[in-house]
């Protein structure tokens, strides 16, 4: 959301700045001749100002910096770090040789907690509101405080699944932590985005996020339901996983878009798909405010862009070979070109194996919107799943991927872990496991299957999922299928299965020290 509220919800931005201020003024919270006005300022009697402290949640959760979403999701077997230039530790932590000194490790740690400390701010701002509000306004705050509570829900989900045990903070007071005797484990916090995404779901509106009106695009119930269901999935509680995926699917509330191509392009933004998206805009125009994500770490060092003057990006994020051969042995089509841009190296490497030595038409160095993607040395390809064609990009703006927003959960991935939960022993009355898998598979031009495995759906998550926030490495992880990460010269072992705690944090926060997570 950050500035797409812009026009009216400008002073939004201030409220990430007072957050640090209100922590040092919360003493002062029960003095009454404060209580209408601190922290900057605010004056709680205005009701109808509320609204503002969501915003500001929302603004906190998607100001994610370029390496965190690459950090996520770079040791799966579907994607390589590209190779040389100025960040080799990144490269070495898809290689599963980990740097506890690499600032990415730190920069990933370091801001989802001020993210999530910023949700604990906004929900304290709320409460405050709501001393002032008429009944109406204190529903609504209630449904507020629930969005944060599922904002600050998959940033915590984030960051167990990198770390395991991870600390939960209990309010905007980080100085909290410092008394934390004991870290949680990744399955207390699994249990805890459970407990609390169960009490946020009364308060949260049953819809799609693409239709509401008030903050378009924002959470719902079936976004809380979906966390729910991520979490109870690490906790290999299936049961609740298909539990929670088919309150979603039963909901009818979704359907998958129908172009799988252009659903990771401008026609495919808060489509019926949506279920969360961090939402970036150009406000249709070619120059002034702009909100977007840094995409270049994604896109091809050099490209020939059909809109000229387009930039290129740096080639840090590479489809695997292995993915690629994946998806050609298995017939696949769009899902393939639109996951992987391909260079005219990369194509002559493929076809080195003379068992991929004749490919499909749409093998080729150039998208079907014409942009032509160039040999560059750090990779053989690039991600299609991260490329906004030059275009659709609005007149007067050069930057890889600007007004893309980036998905984070969407529908087929509800259906795909509903039908997994079902093999793997839940029961569910929304669609049989062979339906589910189908609905997906008939997206992609693929043909029905009579019947489906679990191997079946851990395929066909390979398939549909590719690129996307590490969901094949924690697949692997979770399914303990580690000889699928030990590919291309890599080997994988259970003791890789977490980063290790920066070190910048553990000097802050000594109980990290020797903490085995």
């Amino acid at each position: 959301m950050k500035k797409l509220f812009k026009n009216t919800y400008a002073p939004v931005i201030l409220l990430t700045l007072f957050a640090l201020a209100m922590v040092s003024c919360s003493a002062r919270l029960d003095e009454p001749q404060e209580n209408n006005n601190f922290a900057g300022g605010t004056d709680f009697t205005k009701t109808e100002d509320m609204i503002l402290s969501i915003v500001g949640v929302y603004e906190a959760f998607q100001s994610r910096g370029w390496e965190q979403p690459l950090l996520i999701s770079v040791r799966g077997d579907d994607v390589n770090s590209g190779g040389l230039g100025d960040q080799q530790d990144f490269t070495e932590t898809d290689l599963f040789n980990y740097n506890k000194d690499y600032w990415m490790y730190n920069s990933l740690w370091e801001n989802v907690y001020v993210d999530v400390i910023s949700a604990h701010t906004g929900m304290e701002q709320i409460t405050r509101y709501q001393e002032f509000a008429d009944d109406a306004g204190k529903a609504l705050g209630d449904q507020y405080i629930a969005e944060a509570k599922v904002l600050r829900a998959i940033m915590l989900f984030d960051i167990s699944r990198v770390w395991g045990d991870v600390f939960i903070p209990e309010s905007s007071n980080t100085a909290e932590l410092l008394d934390v005797t004991a870290v949680p484990t990744k399955n207390e916090v699994m249990q805890h985005l459970i407990d609390q995404m169960d009490e946020a779901m009364p308060f949260l509106p049953d819809m799609r996020p693409n239709e509401r009106t008030d903050l378009p695009g924002g959470v719902t119930r079936s976004t809380a339901l979906a966390i729910k269901a991520l979490a109870s999935q690490e906790l290999k509680d299936y049961q609740a996983v298909a539990d929670a995926t088919g309150q979603i699917i039963s909901s009818g509330n979704f359907s998958l878009f129908p172009d799988f191509y252009e659903l990771f392009k401008t026609p495919g933004k808060l489509s019926n798909e949506s279920i969360l998206d961090l939402q970036y805009s150009d406000f249709g125009q070619g120059e002034g405010d702009r909100e977007g994500h840094l995409y270049a770490p994604y896109g091809p060092q050099g490209w020939t862009p059909a809109v000229l003057g387009a930039s290129s990006g740096w080639g840090f994020y590479e489809p695997s070979m292995k993915f690629i051969k994946f998806m050609l042995d298995r017939g696949e089509t769009v899902r393939l070109e639109t996951s992987v841009l391909f260079t005219d190296r990369g194509i002559a490497e493929l076809q080195t194996d003379p068992a991929y030595a004749t490919l499909p038409a749409f093998v080729s160095n150039t998208t079907r919107d014409g942009d032509r993607i160039n040999d560059y040395a750090r990779a053989l390809f690039a991600s299609g799943k991260h490329y906004l064609p030059s275009n659709q990009l609005i007149s007067g703006r050069t930057a890889y991927g600007s007004n893309k927003n980036y998905m984070v959960i969407r529908y087929a991935e509800i259906l795909l872990m509903y039908a997994e939960a079902l093999t793997q022993g839940a029961s569910g009355s929304s669609l049989t496991a062979t339906q589910a898998v189908n609905l997906v598979r008939e997206r992609s031009g693929m043909a029905a299957l009579s019947s489906v495995t679990l191997d079946d759906i851990v395929d066909e998550k390979f398939a549909e999922l590719g690129m996307e926030w590490g969901k094949r490495y924690y697949d692997m992880l979770r399914l303990e299928r580690y000889s699928e990460l030990s590919y291309d010269g890599r080997t994988f072992s259970s003791d890789k299965a977490f980063l290790p705690y920066p070190q910048g944090q553990v000097d802050q926060f000594p109980i990290l020290e020797g903490l085995t997570n």
